[in-house]
Formats: C-alpha cells, sequence, structure tokens
C-alpha cells in the first residue's frame, strides 16, 4: 500500500448524487496493485456495503482518517 503515489480524489465539493459514479469510475479505471485515496465528508459505510455486494474479494479498502469531519480511505485493486 503506498498512499504517497496514489491519485486523490476529493468528492466533497461534488453532489451527493454523483458522488458513488465518480468513485466507481475511478476504482474502475486502477490496474492490479493501484489504489486511489478517497476524501469524504462523512463516514463512506454505504460506499463499502456497495463494494462488497458488487466487488467482493476484489478491492480494498483501508481507513486512513476517520473524521469527525474527514474521511480519508485508500481504496484499491489487489
Amino acid at each position: 500500500m503506498s498512499t504517497e503515489t496514489d491519485a486523490v480524489l476529493d468528492v466533497r465539493s461534488e453532489p451527493p448524487a454523483r458522488r458513488h459514479e465518480l468513485i466507481f469510475d475511478t476504482y474502475h479505471a486502477l490496474g492490479a496493485g493501484e489504489g486511489f485515496v478517497l476524501v469524504n465528508d462523512h463516514d463512506p459505510k454505504p460506499l463499502w456495503y456497495q463494494f462488497e455486494a458488487e466487488h467482493a474479494g476484489a478491492y480494498s479498502w483501508d481507513y486512513l482518517e476517520q473524521g469527525p469531519k474527514v474521511w480519508r480511505v485508500r481504496i484499491g485493486k489487489p
């Protein structure tokens, strides 16, 4: 896991309805072993459930910061 070279996707200024689309587009563009850091204004737990349902075993999820104002999660492809 290398957060220093990962792209950062900050969705805090995006409309909530567009956030998951942006996140999944970014995830799908990753190559094996790559990742990105998601920056959000709330715990993205519902997003984790969606990853579990649609990509179980094919992603990594590591909290880097857990609030109270900013959440940072590294999402990657193993």
